[in-house]
């Protein structure tokens, strides 16, 4: 299955380049002189077709990919529908005009030559965005195909997340993670993980479905400099000492600055909400310490049980090393603040 993944995920990366490769040769085309102008006379239209060709490309490989998995894992080859690829085309993932997504390159490069760049710094900074928007509405409309696809084969009951070397940390802590058919696929710009869609068969026989990246295996194959880039020093460091991979990445969505302790920290909202890992945590730690045993839900409050209130900032893994004052205090306010387990 995940062979059949990363094929699927390599000739969608080609038609992302191809996509990228016709945008650039009709970049140089542009007037240096009158860009707008030149834009909306020939080069604007020319790369709006690319574009719209590399997504009709992208989209029309959905049903075969998805066909592939279904037939490998022996399932009802039934279709309720077929996915139109020309829906998926022309437009960009967000629902305006490419002409206008696409434009936006323009007016960064003119906003360089209006800051002091020189005209060619300024439509280097005008092309790399352009290119980044052409490769990744050609690989958006592949993957708004594949779930139209899966929605239209009813053996499929979801999807697996499929990572490829090199990723980012947050996609690495989600690899082999399965979502529900109808749950979007939220990627970052450039990402290269792919949907791999799963059967009712084999969901319902447990199926060991192996291959895929396993976080910990993953990180500990790079070397110290590349666990410090993908993970941050900070991170990477707490990921050694033995600290939970998936709440040290996700604290960093969260982070924010607070004064507490009589100094400012740096501190974050992930795991801090009523149904998060920290906020549970400090409250079963609260309970233990005092006594008191506190709502768990509003049935609960109503019933008399106190609301626990979090007045502990969650501390970032970074303020924690720049606090502690020795490997033994680390690894404790690591486990106090819930990296640890």
């Amino acid at each position: 299955m995940r062979d059949i993944a990363l094929a699927f995920q390599a000739s969608q990366a080609r038609r992302s380049r191809l996509t990228a490769n016709e945008v650039q040769r009709l970049w140089q085309q542009l007037d240096r002189r009158d860009l707008s102008g030149s834009w909306r006379a020939s080069v604007g239209p020319r790369i709006v077709r690319a574009v719209t060709a590399g997504q009709l490309a992208s989209a029309g490989a959905a049903d075969e990919y998805v066909d592939a998995v279904v037939d490998a894992e022996g399932a009802d080859p039934g279709r309720a529908g077929r996915v139109r690829p020309e829906a998926f085309a022309g437009a960009a993932a967000d629902g305006r005009a490419l002409e206008s997504l696409m434009y936006l390159s323009v007016i960064t490069s003119k906003q360089g030559i209006a800051g002091g760049l020189s005209v060619d710094d300024a439509l280097m900074r005008g092309l790399r965005q352009a290119l980044r928007l052409g490769a990744s509405e050609t690989t958006e409309a592949g993957r708004g195909a594949v779930g139209a696809s899966m929605a239209g084969k009813r053996t499929i009951q979801g999807y697996v997340r499929v990572v490829q070397p090199p990723a980012c940390g947050r996609c690495i802590i989600l690899a082999g993670k399965e979502y529900g058919w109808n749950k979007g696929f939220q990627r970052h710009p450039r990402c290269d993980c792919v949907h791999l869609p799963t059967t009712l068969i084999a969901r319902n026989q447990h199926r060991d479905r192996g291959g895929f990246i396993d976080p910990k295996a993953y990180f500990g194959s790079l070397s110290r400099a590349e666990q410090d880039r993908v993970f941050t020093a900070a991170g990477a460091r707490a990921i050694r000492e033995g600290g939970d991979m998936a709440q040290i990445v996700n604290a960093r969505r969260g982070m924010y600055t607070t004064t507490a302790y009589g100094r400012t920290l740096r501190a974050t909202h992930e795991g801090a909400t009523r149904r998060g890992y920290f906020y549970r945590l400090e409250r079963r730690r609260t309970e233990e310490r005092t006594g008191i045993r506190f709502a768990r839900d509003r049935r609960e409050a109503r019933r008399g049980l106190p609301r626990f209130e979090l007045r502990t900032p969650r501390l970032l893994p970074e303020q924690i090393f720049e606090l502690a004052e020795s490997r033994d205090e680390a690894i404790a306010m690591l486990r106090r603040f819930g990296y640890l387990g």
